[in-house]
């Protein structure tokens, strides 16, 4: 009786469901939790700033150095999270995806720690420094999660692995507006306690991370080290036969040998992957620039206006994250089976659909009142419709359009335009908000419009394919010659991708 061959896909093995687990709680799950922590409890923090203030001064605090603290407070978090993007690719290439997350750790438990003494010792001046750091642990996180993840996951499994980062990022969203109500946590007397919970999961992941394997791919291609990777693959797989998998890598492998590290000055001249280097920053640009922070930032004005009562929009803020969750975790169960490409159009549709009419709302609601409750379906439907495509699928594709030698001076990039395009909206929107009201709305239809139209005509599909079978795709359109050689890999022959050597001169 002949023993049966092992599956040609990959399967959720238990190894690689906790590695998963243990990385994406660690790293996304304190990063969403660090983005939606201090918004709710906002006037308690402002409270705690006057009061710190005028026990050092013995008068409270000008209402413009008010804004300008609190405004830091907001905004270093972004800040410190492009400081993290712009060192990242160091890190991983120096001490691994795995290495990277573990160091990582040390960015949240520290601030965790001086944040939840801040109150005892009296300084505000923590909290605004934390920030800073927790911005660059976030930084880090950004960037190495998913591309751990995806260097982990089999082939037909990639794109459900990689949409996990945004999977906890919402998750830790949700768990910070939940402990953040008055009722818990968001109080004068728990805020300390609800700012030093980012240390929890950092401290999980230290204890459970360190049994899970480092990436196969860094290991084999990076390393040189073909036991480790392959023990790595097997213990992921959960079986012993993993020689196609290993060949695989030995062709891409071959075809990083082809086309020389990259840094990130090499990654702006090099015409082999500068349609991938326009996507990555059309889509984390699009991510940001289609008004998702901007959504974020009037729904109390919307709900108020529908008649909502301040005490109870933030009961509204927790339905909207209910909705965020659902959508992101649907996204994340059919994006292997509905592609990449389909759920981002499907997303940017809607929401540039939900801002036309949220737009219309906001402008004829004094006429007509009860267009104020569209109001509110309109940011639910936005909220739905970011989750679905723009939100999580972005890490899923810039995991897979690189090559390994290419990926992490890419991830740098990547980071650092997520993070900029972040802080401007922040800092920009109010002040368009104000010069032209619900206009502004129809600026984010456009940014969807234009992003939707750059993925239909340029992304290709990418689901089911290999890293070097994506790298060949986007090489026609790069207009890079490709030569095939042969190389005796495990038996067989497979054709590794190798680039002109014009191409390929630093």
């Amino acid at each position: 009786m002949e023993t049966p061959s092992p599956p040609r896909e990959g399967r959720l093995q238990p190894t690689l469901v906790l590695a998963t687990l243990s990385a994406a709680f660690g790293s996304a799950f304190q990063y969403g939790y660090n983005i939606a922590v201090v918004n709710t409890p906002h006037r308690v923090l402002k409270s705690f700033y006057n009061d710190t203030y005028f026990e050092r001064h013995g008068t409270f605090m000008d209402e413009k150095v008010m804004l300008l603290l609190w405004s830091c407070t907001v905004s270093m978090f972004p800040l410190g999270g492009l400081l993290g993007s712009l060192i990242v690719g160091v890190l991983v290439d120096k001490c691994g995806r795995k290495g990277t997350l573990l160091i990582n750790n040390v960015f949240a438990i520290i601030p965790a720690i001086l944040m939840g003494v801040s109150k005892v010792a009296k300084a505000f001046e923590l909290i605004i420094f934390s920030r800073v750091v927790l911005g660059i642990c976030a930084g880090i996180s950004y960037s190495a999660l998913p591309m751990y993840l995806g260097e982990l996951a089999p082939k037909n499994l990639r794109g459900t692995l990689g949409t996990m980062t945004e999977v906890f990022v919402i998750v830790g969203v949700f768990l910070a507006q939940i402990f953040s109500l008055q009722a818990i946590l968001g109080n004068p007397t728990g805020w300390p306690v609800l700012l030093a919970l980012t240390g929890v999961p950092a401290l999980l992941q230290l204890l459970s991370l360190p049994f899970f394997p480092e990436s196969p791919r860094y290991t084999l291609i990076q390393k040189g080290d073909e036991d480790t990777a392959r023990q790595a693959l097997r213990k992921l797989r959960g079986w012993a036969d993993v020689e196609d998998e290993m060949a695989e890598m030995r062709v891409e492998d071959q075809a990083e040998r082809a086309e020389g590290r990259l840094s990130v000055l090499n990654l702006f001249t090099f015409r082999s992957v500068r349609w991938q280097l326009i996507s990555i920053v059309v889509l984390m640009a699009g991510q940001q620039l289609s008004g998702i922070n901007a959504i974020n930032y009037y729904a109390d004005t919307i709900y108020e206006s529908a008649g909502v009562e301040a005490a109870r929009s933030q009961y509204v803020t927790v339905g909207a994250g209910v909705v965020n969750i659902v959508m992101t975790v649907i996204s994340a169960s059919t994006v292997e089976c509905l592609g990449r490409r389909r759920l981002l159009l499907v997303g940017y549709g809607i929401c540039g659909s939900a801002c036309l009419t949220l737009m219309l709302a906001l402008l004829f609601q004094s006429t007509v009142p009860e267009l104020s409750y569209l109001g509110i379906i309109c940011v639910f439907a936005y909220i739905a419709g970011h989750s679905i495509g723009p939100s999580p699928v972005p890490s899923v594709v810039r995991t897979e359009i690189f090559l390994q030698s290419s990926r992490p001076a890419a991830f740098m990039v990547d980071g650092a335009v997520h993070w900029l395009t972040n802080f401007i909206v922040g800092f920009v929107f109010p002040s368009i908000q104000e010069a032209i009201g619900a206009y502004s709305f129809l600026v984010f239809a456009g940014i969807c419009l234009l992003a939707a139209i750059y993925i239909y005509v340029v992304i290709p599909e990418t689901k089911g394919k290999t890293f070097v079978e994506i790298n060949r795709t986007f090489a026609k359109r790069n207009r890079v010659e490709i030569l095939e050689r042969k190389e005796d890999v495990t038996g067989a022959e497979p054709h590794a991708p190798s680039l002109p050597a014009k191409e390929t001169s630093f």
